[in-house]
């Protein structure tokens, strides 16, 4: 056990499940001017109480490769490692804590780290991933934090939530020219809807595009919590300390864990609010899609790489501005998000604070477009929220004063219109950001041979040859 080793009978083989893993840096190598020592730390657990921080120093190529060798998750079997007695109250400020009294180095010339094989690695060792390195009791639900504001400032806390959304990893340049990324994951409970946690050294990012959104729950053991005066808002930053356990095994986890499920099987999740909090910058969206490339980029997706943004110019053929009020707008709960039964003005989700009460309601778009270029066509895409309200030019409530003839005669003005269209893609579903109608002739080579304006589905239906001859034409 990692508990029982000293400097008094150093260990020849210790073998552990990688719980934590730093990036690597160089600092000024004392012993030999102008040149660098490298080096990087880790965390091993080998049994549900015992863990031990482990520090590799070498060369800048040893410690590259060696860092490039192994991951968060993985088991690992050190070899003839030197034991070293912790300097508590120094290495416990920035590292993060072990119960162990030691901690291992390894160097370049005497030790050795690999990843093992399965005849050599121990099976109890992936459990021990789903085991809290700290009392599991012990944790902030985010509306306490969000309660408590500015007291927390600064303060380093344990957190319990679920993964709501994982943004892509930003990269970005300092003014004295280093190089870095940050990556923000979107938290939630039954309690909040969304709560910023970011994410700036390499193995941290790298870590979080493993978490699946709605389905992993973390419990993140010392993180530091921040007051952002940009956005007004309470954050939570992974530092070195920090260690993540996903999918904890305690009854708190479970329950959240079922509160996600119910909350994305109602709807709850809205994929287009998650978008509208990152600030898309539409110049960053460069790429250019057909509709096929899309299809076939969704299927690739493994739910662990993030969305995909891109453009497609293509035709709107379906519209369901005429259909019934209740598939076109959505009335949610203000507070969690949830629907509300309409007729009781309740909220439906036995979690929310209000549930069962008179709840101040919503009303969102929500409305289902499908787009056509040469290659195919993208069903039922949503477009919801301010994206909808710009596009129509009408507000929910103006909306819902028209009569069916205008709401019909506001569906022709974009039917069979060419767009540029701003897209994000996932395995699930297809959110239209932004629509700029470009323009096009198609409309009129087909509007004569579509006979009922109640769909379009039927006009093109009838005349799918001189669609497809129209589209080969753009």
């Amino acid at each position: 056990m990692i508990v029982t080793q000293s400097s008094f009978f150093p260990p020849q083989k210790v073998l552990g499940v990688v719980i934590r893993k730093n990036d690597s840096k160089g600092f000024p190598d004392k012993k030999n001017v102008g040149s660098e020592r490298h080096t990087f730390s880790f965390i091993i657990k080998d049994s549900p109480n015992d863990s031990i921080n482990v520090s590799c120093w070498g060369s800048q190529d040893y410690i590259r490769v060696l860092s490039d060798s192994f991951s968060i998750g993985d088991r690992v079997l050190i070899e003839n490692p030197l034991v070293v007695t912790k300097d508590i109250e120094k290495e416990e400020r920035y590292s993060p804590w072990t119960p162990s009294l030691y901690r291992l180095m390894v160097s370049e010339f005497h030790s050795t780290v690999r990843s093992c094989t399965e005849s050599e690695e121990d099976a109890k060792l992936p459990l021990l991933l789903h085991l809290p390195m700290k009392n599991p009791q012990d944790y902030y639900c985010l509306r306490d934090i969000v309660a408590n504001g500015q007291a927390l400032d600064g303060k380093v806390i344990n957190i319990l939530a679920g993964v709501r959304s994982i943004g892509e990893p930003k990269f970005f340049t300092t003014a004295d020219r280093r190089t870095g990324q940050r990556c923000e994951v979107k938290l939630f409970d039954e309690t909040t809807t969304s709560f910023p946690l970011v994410c700036w050294d390499n193995e941290s990012i790298k870590f979080a595009q493993t978490w699946v959104p709605g389905e992993t729950v973390l419990f993140i053991a010392d993180v530091r919590i921040n007051f952002d005066n940009f956005r007004n808002c309470m954050t939570a930053t992974i530092i070195s300390k920090t260690i993540v356990t996903i999918n904890p095994d305690i009854k708190e986890a479970n329950l959240i864990f079922n509160y996600m499920r119910e909350f994305i099987e109602s709807g709850g999740l809205d994929e287009f609010e998650d978008q509208m909090e990152e600030q898309v910058n539409l110049e960053s969206i460069v790429d250019t899609y057909t509709v096929d490339q899309l299809k076939v980029r969704a299927q690739q997706d493994t739910g662990k790489s993030g969305p995909i943004y891109g453009v497609t110019y293509a035709f709107i053929t379906a519209l369901n501005l005429d259909s019934s009020v209740t598939k076109l707008i959505r009335t949610r709960c203000a507070r969690c998000r949830f629907e509300i039964n309409e007729k009781a003005g309740t909220c439906i989700n036995e979690t929310c604070i209000d549930s069962g009460n008179p709840v101040q309601a919503i009303m969102r778009f929500d409305l289902l477009v499908d787009l056509t270029d040469h290659t195919g066509t993208l069903q039922s895409c949503n477009l919801s929220g301010n994206s909808a309200e710009e596009m129509l030019n009408y507000t929910v409530d103006n909306f819902l004063n028209l009569t069916e003839d205008q709401k019909t005669s506001l569906k022709w003005q974009f039917l069979l219109e060419r767009c540029k269209i701003f897209v994000k893609v996932t395995r699930f579903s297809c959110i239209i950001i932004v629509v700029h109608i470009t323009g096009s002739p198609l409309k009129y080579h087909l509007l004569p041979q579509i006979v009922s304006h109640d769909t379009v589905r039927l006009g093109l239906d009838c005349s799918a040859r001189r669609l497809d001859l129209a589209l080969e034409t753009f």
